[in-house]
């Protein structure tokens, strides 16, 4: 990225010339260019996060999330009973329900994988807040490396944009850690890094019956992810379409890498190539037929790396009987700016996809 470049050489220009005067000169000098060291390399941090668009404070550049924990609403008790007819034609907005969702972060146990996973970001949208809920469509959401849940609070204002205009519908969306480290990457498979993939079609796919008002059919859950998160994304929904009958994947990796192919093979999959071989989104794909499963791809015009390697997702999935869509921006890059567009394009179709919107 030439923003990013920029102010890399800028820092250490700045550094180097702070260094020189640590050399013959008076104490108060070496103070204030080590003050300016810390200044350059904060001021370069900040002005790459910017620039990133990913995210919002400083807190969650550094990590550290200070998102508050969400009290959920109570199960229904009495479920609404699902006739077969679109809630955007069976649902009537009770008075007084909220003019907006709400979200916050969640703790979801890894009872069976025992993946060491951060909070998890849920948001939930004004129908899902009154009394008598409907059940909702759910979206699973994956951001990027490095990064974490708490990103995708860029994705609040959409989705309260979309129920605004459907009288509060709009899908929950849980977006969980399958990293548990920005800066550690066990590429979505069960390995010696973590158990990612039974964390996330076992855990979180528990977690999210037993705690949250949601229709049970396959077409009313979707998988979605941004960069490394949408490799994953791809893959969970290639493996499991009884689970997820939708995906989304945003500016997704093409195969499940950590650095580069050889070291994971050496880390990931112990040597293994034929086990990476496997994992791989293609090969899944290959070795399947899909009914009924919806397939949505986006990427930036200015993504160099990751929109041909999109391209060829599509491809791959419309070749195993997915319906596909693609979607490129014009001007739009691998940063945030990406993940806005994708969504952007691709909750419109999964609204119709789950009946939200008149088709």
């Amino acid at each position: 990225m030439p923003g990013t470049r920029t102010w890399v050489i800028v820092a250490f220009a700045g550094v180097g010339l702070a260094v020189v005067n640590l050399w013959r000169s008076r104490w108060w000098r070496k103070v204030a260019a080590i003050a300016a060291s810390l200044v350059f390399v904060v001021t370069a941090a900040l002005g790459i996060n910017a620039g990133y668009g990913l995210n919002p404070t400083l807190g969650a550049m550094l990590g550290v999330d200070h998102t508050s924990h969400l009290v959920l609403p109570k199960l229904n008790p009495v479920p609404q009973a699902q006739s077969g007819t679109a809630l955007w034609q069976s649902w009537k907005p009770p008075a007084g329900i909220p003019s907006a969702g709400v979200s916050g972060s969640v703790t979801i146990p890894a009872n069976a994988s025992g993946f060491h996973a951060r909070d998890a970001f849920l948001y939930l949208p004004p129908a899902a807040l009154v009394d008598n809920p409907p059940a909702l469509p759910i979206i699973v959401m994956m951001m990027g490396q490095p990064g974490g849940p708490e990103q995708s609070k860029t994705a609040v204002q959409q989705l309260d944009a979309l129920a605004q205009q459907n009288n509060g519908l709009a899908p929950i969306m849980l977006t969980i850690d399958q990293l548990g480290n920005p800066y550690r990457n066990p590429v979505c498979v069960d390995s010696a890094k973590g158990n990612v993939y039974t964390y996330v079609t076992t855990d979180v796919v528990n977690y999210i019956h037993k705690n949250l008002n949601v229709a049970s059919g396959r077409t009313q859950w979707a998988v979605a992810g941004y960069s490394n998160g949408g490799e994953c994304a791809l893959s969970f929904a290639a493996k499991r379409p009884e689970i997820f009958g939708s995906l989304l994947d945003i500016s997704g990796e093409l195969n499940p890498v950590d650095r580069n192919a050889d070291n994971t093979v050496k880390t990931i999959f112990g040597g293994d190539k034929a086990a990476f071989t496997a994992e791989k989104p293609a090969t899944i794909l290959k070795a399947h037929k899909y009914n009924d499963e919806l397939a949505i791809f986006t990427n930036g015009a200015l993504d160099s790396r990751y929109g041909p390697e999109g391209a060829k997702a599509e491809a791959d999935a419309k070749a195993a009987g997915m319906t596909t869509s693609r979607f490129v921006g014009d001007g739009i890059g691998h940063l945030g700016d990406a993940v806005n567009f994708g969504l952007r394009s691709g909750l419109p179709l999964l609204n119709q996809r789950f009946g939200l919107v008149r088709p």
